[in-house]
């Protein structure tokens, strides 16, 4: 059993019971920054054993990640990457004992493979099937990937401001993409209220402790590589701040269980045109001032860093480290720098890192001896547009620039993306009869609408894209109708998607009687009523969703 113990308050000391996404706020004096504890014995005699029959990832260290039985899940496979030793491009600064830790290693090649590895191991855990999560990028293709392989709805809410390449990543895991017109900060206030109306989880990241937790297992990967040595430094780019959050919580715990001798000075670099918490740190401030972002590194674009800022600047003053900003152009330079001299191709947020050390260096902060680890968080490949057609992403307007949207623009987009977000399946091997029955549906809303020409290929987009409503034809080559609802209903993921038939055929009192109980209404194509058919479907998915609500 790895589930924790107690969370234990930093602020007052209070613990209290852990409960799975339940915010980790402390019930006594509200602080944010509550920790998970576990048995630290038992791990720590697992360790000294050589943590035998563990796989070579961060499920090696299972016992102190928030699970209750790790063994009896299909864990997604992150962690476990290499830590190679600087030939080039640290010794060309003069410094011999550089370290990058190797991200681009992960499933989607980026260190949000472990939190989504852990996050959504926790959701299946727990029986969530379906969430919503808001990104710069890296933790939306991350959660994409794992919410695939473990069959959950995953709903991504980006600015429009990121790659597209990255937008077109987390769609091709079969995502439903919400393209937001904001920035990173409104996208994550649309997000937070769509879930809210649609009654699904929200992942919060810093304040979600499965999420937080699973950054640790850097921390143990970096120490074990190095022979149960700790670095002298820790360096990484920071957005949101979520990862070193993480990370130090795994020093900590390995420094109080004695298996290293000190925690690391923490380095946290940040870009240039979105530098808060480095603002805030040089003017010797606990708190950041939320900006508005300047910056071209996107994924690095987090305005208003929150909670998360106070508690990295708390690491800073008790273990030692600094906060330091570089420009675009610099993050550019030592982007192509690290190709040329170790043969590495990161993305620009990566090279901000490795920016940052250089600055660093330079600035003699760092000394030439020290043991520095540097994380390399990322590099991602683009997915092409006619992979995925036309419909891969759902766009909501808030707002022309970065400044924030008035409250009533939040809520009329969020009333349009109510509908935007609603999908509708059609199947029916006839296309004039489907295009008819799709500009019915569009003359009244903003559905989108996916259109099957067998019940086959209808049974697979229903179970990737779990539409709010199903449109059918009963008689189609292949899996007819009838076998068509059958499937649907036999299947836990879909058995519950309300499906609405329109036919061509006669329907005899024995087709009734089979299809009685398994749909919402029965309509003929050659008498149809356009006005009553239309209301009715309006209906179903407007039931379905205040069903959903209350669920």
């Amino acid at each position: 059993m790895a589930a924790p113990l107690y969370l234990e308050c930093n602020l007052c000391g209070n613990q209290q019971p852990y409960v799975p996404f339940v915010p980790a706020i402390c019930q006594k004096c509200e602080s944010q920054w509550v920790e998970a504890h576990y048995d630290y014995e038992a791990f720590k005699r697992e360790i000294l054993r050589g943590i035998p029959n563990r796989p070579n990832n961060l499920w090696r260290f299972q016992d102190v990640l928030p699970l209750n039985d790790p063994s009896a899940l299909n864990l997604y496979p992150a962690g476990g990457t290499p830590l190679w030793h600087s030939n080039r491009f640290a010794p060309d600064l003069g410094h011999s004992a550089v370290y990058f830790k190797d991200e681009r290693y992960g499933p989607t090649s980026s260190f949000k493979d472990r939190q989504a590895a852990v996050a959504v191991a926790a959701m299946n855990e727990n029986g969530i099937r379906e969430a919503v999560i808001a990104s710069t990028g890296n933790a939306a293709v991350a959660y994409a990937a794992a919410c695939a392989r473990a069959g959950i709805k995953l709903w991504v809410f980006m600015t429009s401001l990121v790659p597209q390449e990255k937008l077109r990543e987390a769609a091709l895991f079969g995502a439903e993409v919400i393209r937001v017109s904001g920035n990173y900060d409104q996208t994550k206030q649309i997000a937070s209220q769509f879930a809210q109306r649609k009654n699904l989880l929200l992942d919060r990241g810093a304040s979600s402790v499965p999420a937080r937790e699973s950054m640790k297992t850097i921390a143990y990967e970096i120490v074990e590589q190095l022979g149960w040595r700790a670095p002298d430094w820790y360096i990484q780019a920071v957005s949101g701040g979520l990862g070193p959050l993480g990370v130090y919580q795994g020093f900590k715990e390995m420094f109080n269980m004695g298996l290293i001798n000190k925690v690391p000075k923490l380095a946290i670099i940040q870009a240039e045109g979105c530098a808060p918490m480095v603002h805030a740190f040089k003017a010797g401030k606990d708190t950041a001032t939320p900006i508005i972002p300047d910056t071209r590194i996107i994924i690095l674009s987090t305005g208003d860093p929150g909670k998360a800022y106070t508690y990295l600047w708390n690491l800073t003053q008790q273990y030692g480290g600094v906060m330091e900003s570089v420009t675009d152009l610099e993050a550019y330079e030592a982007m192509k720098a690290l190709a040329k001299s170790e043969g590495m191709a990161v993305e620009p947020a990566t090279a901000v890192a490795f920016a940052g050390f250089q600055k660093l260096s330079k600035q003699g902060i760092i000394g030439k001896n020290e043991l520095v680890a540097i994380n390399c968080t990322g590099h991602t490949f683009p997915v092409e547009k006619h992979v995925l057609g036309d419909q891969w992403a759902v766009d909501v307007h808030l707002s022309k620039d970065q400044s924030p949207a008035p409250r009533e623009g939040l809520q009329a987009a969020l009333e349009n993306l109510d509908e935007k977000t609603t999908t509708v399946l059609l199947v029916d091997d006839n296309s004039d009869d489907a295009l008819l029955i799709r500009r019915l549906l569009e003359g009244r809303k903003n559905y989108r609408m996916y259109h099957a020409k067998d019940g086959w290929e209808g049974l697979s987009i229903a179970r990737q894209k779990l539409p709010d409503l199903i449109i059918s034809d009963l008689t189609m080559p292949g899996i007819d109708g009838f076998g068509l609802v059958e499937e649907l209903k036999l299947d836990p993921r879909t058995r519950n998607i309300p499906v609405v038939v329109v036919s061509a055929k006669d329907i005899t009192n024995e087709e009734r009687n089979r299809l009685n109980g398994q749909i919402e209404a029965l309509y003929q194509k050659g008498s149809l009523p356009t006005r009553k058919f239309v209301e009715k479907v309006i209906g179903v998915i407007e039931d379905k969703m205040e069903e959903k609500g209350k669920d």
